[in-house]
């Protein structure tokens, strides 16, 4: 190929691509080519739908919260659904977070100590110390934290602590045949009452904090309890799902 022939097929095949790029791709077979309005309109469409799934989603997340969103039944002498915060056989001391629903760790327990029964609270409840009603679950086994655990209260105990005068119920698995048959606290082997008594006494004091457990009372006082806390709370405004 000549010098002049080399030049006029370069200058052709530039031309070729350069007007390529301006005209586009070619539409495929039956297809008809979008004008860039029609394409933006499209597009602004499916964000618009993409948008209103992921809040629908996050909405439903939002949803369930363990205080608040937890039905308690008016029939709780046969189970509270009881949301377990801190396994059996722990040290780490979780706490709920009010705002979120999540669990936060308060902390480490100081003292060579471990939580005797699975322990977390009642829903929907309000005790004297401005925290849903504390229970512990008699069970065989731990179980995760923010387990719902079908607990039927057997009594309690009250507790001064540096917060104040404050109740803990205790209750048995419904679903655990080891313990489901207990009806009141005065059934529970006395070993397992003086571990529980002993952990409370004995869980703050390198805290050096105080912690003084009263007596264990009966079913019935419990049961009392519980439905003062759940009427504290549909009164109280300061829960707030906020």
């Amino acid at each position: 190929m000549s010098g002049i022939g080399r030049e006029h097929f370069a200058f052709s095949r530039h031309s070729a691509i350069e007007n390529a790029k301006a005209v586009g791709p070619a539409p495929l077979p039956g297809v008809t080519p979008r004008t860039p309005p029609e394409i933006s309109a499209k597009y602004a469409r499916d964000l618009r739908a993409r948008l209103q799934k992921s809040e629908d989603v996050n909405a439903r997340l939002r949803a369930v919260h363990p205080l608040h969103d937890i039905l308690v039944t008016p029939t709780i002498e046969d189970f509270v659904p009881a949301v377990v915060e801190i396994p059996k056989g722990s040290k780490l001391k979780y706490e709920l977070d009010k705002r979120t629903g999540l669990l936060m760790l308060d902390r480490v327990l100081y003292s060579s100590v471990h939580y005797p029964a699975n322990y977390g609270f009642i829903p929907q409840s309000h005790a004297d110390d401005g925290d849903p009603l504390d229970i512990l679950v008699l069970m065989q086994e731990p179980v995760v934290p923010l387990t719902i655990v079908r607990a039927r209260p057997i009594g309690g105990f009250s507790m001064k602590d540096d917060k104040g005068i404050d109740d803990k119920i205790v209750a048995v698995a419904v679903d655990d045949p080891a313990f489901a048959h207990l009806a009141d606290v005065g059934e529970i082997p006395g070993h397992i009452t003086r571990e529980i008594q002993r952990f409370f006494e004995d869980y703050k004091a390198l805290e050096h904090k105080i912690s003084i457990v009263e007596g264990l009372y009966g079913k019935e006082q419990a049961l009392v309890v519980i439905r003062t806390a759940l009427d504290v709370y549909r009164t109280q405004t300061a829960w707030n799902k906020g």
